[in-house]
């Protein structure tokens, strides 16, 4: 995206800065800032708070032009007065743990901030310009990113709901309980809201999302031959048990389709950890399936995939299951499907039998992309 804007506006730009979750070359005038995913490091906090520092530098008869791609919750973060970074990673890593998807999390991180929920526009003088490329299901441009140049009608009593559906208000650090009840009762100034004056010279927009990516997917496949069925409808929820709902409609919509078939799909699931494994949504979502796919009579195959190429604390982006898994699974001597989803190890599932996927790092995210082939 930096480039993009280099490319077009030239030595129109003044000054600029990259976030990334890795060390990448950036162009001129940008200088680079490498910060966490998907929990903040300090990295995180040295670009945020540079963030807010050009932010405020911008002259008000030039333009601030923010560029956002999905994972910039956590790569730019600057804790709100009373909280630290270890509160939030904190925060962050058990409402991960717990289950909690992108809208609930976020309604938090904005709270415990001093740069989301609009406040990065709020710091500047200058008129400011979104463009995002979205990672949420609904494309909120308040939810992606934890929304920094635009209002947020969440609030502080709504952050506090948060927790408590999510492992108990007891469960998050104190000084995180301490700003949001301080918040709640008014002692403490809530983020800026529609009709905020400073964001009056703020506009944005989305660019791109997951529908984008089913769409280059669907090319894909019917440049290789495939009659490509989409469910536009997104994938959400709990991994394991949208997985097993959604290969049924899947299965259903391809009944009377040409063959061979490819189903394409996109959204964002949310796992509840309870064991002590490794993976992440796409890798649960597979291994969810691979008892069903072995009893659909016909050979098929399904991947799940992070558009970013990361699935969770994990070097995959996501992992792919057949109809032949589980029988390869039982030669290699591995346990049950089951056993590994009750620990939430589906990494050492797939690993085993060479079937996660590695992109590496892809430079943007929209989410979650599924690909089924059928024979």
């Amino acid at each position: 995206m930096a480039a993009a804007a280099a490319g077009v506006l030239g030595s129109q730009i003044a000054a600029g800065l990259v976030i990334a979750p890795a060390d990448t070359s950036v162009p001129a005038p940008f200088e680079l800032i490498v910060g966490g995913h998907p929990t903040p490091t300090a990295g995180s906090e040295r670009a945020g708070r540079r963030a807010l520092e050009l932010a405020a530098s911008c002259p008000a008869d030039a333009h601030l032009l923010v560029l956002i791609s999905g994972g910039a919750s956590a790569m730019m973060a600057v804790p709100a007065d009373g909280v630290t970074l270890e509160d939030k990673r904190q925060t962050t890593d058990r409402l991960l743990r717990a289950g909690a998807d992108i809208h609930a999390l976020n309604t938090v991180r904005k709270h415990l901030s001093a740069i989301k929920g609009g406040r990065l526009a709020a710091a500047t003088p200058a008129p400011c310009t979104t463009l995002a490329i979205s990672d949420v299901v609904g494309d909120d441009l308040s939810v992606i990113a934890s929304g920094p140049t635009v209002p947020d009608e969440t609030s502080f009593a709504d952050a506090l709901d948060v927790l408590a559906r999510f492992g108990g208000v007891e469960a998050f650090p104190a000084a995180v309980i301490a700003r949001l009840e301080a918040g709640a009762r008014g002692a403490t100034a809530e983020t800026p809201k529609p009709g905020d004056a400073r964001l009056e010279r703020s506009s944005a927009s989305v660019i791109g999302g997951r529908r984008e990516a089913m769409a280059g997917a669907a090319a894909a496949a019917e440049a290789r031959g495939y009659h490509v069925i989409r469910i536009d409808d997104p994938v959400i929820g709990d991994a394991r048990s949208s997985a097993v709902s959604h290969l049924r409609v899947a299965m259903a919509l391809a009944a009377s389709a040409p063959r061979p078939a490819c189903i394409v799909s996109s959204g964002e699931t949310t796992v509840h950890v309870t064991g002590r494994g490794r993976g992440g949504r796409n890798q649960e979502f597979a291994l969810a399936l691979v008892g069903a796919l072995a009893s659909v009579g016909t050979p098929a195959v399904f991947a799940s995939a992070g558009t970013d190429g990361v699935d969770g604390p994990t070097d995959a982006a996501g992992a792919v299951a057949d109809s032949t898994t589980v029988a390869r699974a039982r030669a290699a001597g591995l346990a049950h499907a089951s056993d590994y989803l009750d620990d939430n190890n589906a990494y050492a599932y797939f690993a085993a039998l060479g079937d996660l996927i590695h992109t590496g790092p892809t430079g943007t995210n929209v989410g979650d992309l599924q690909v089924m082939l059928i024979a």
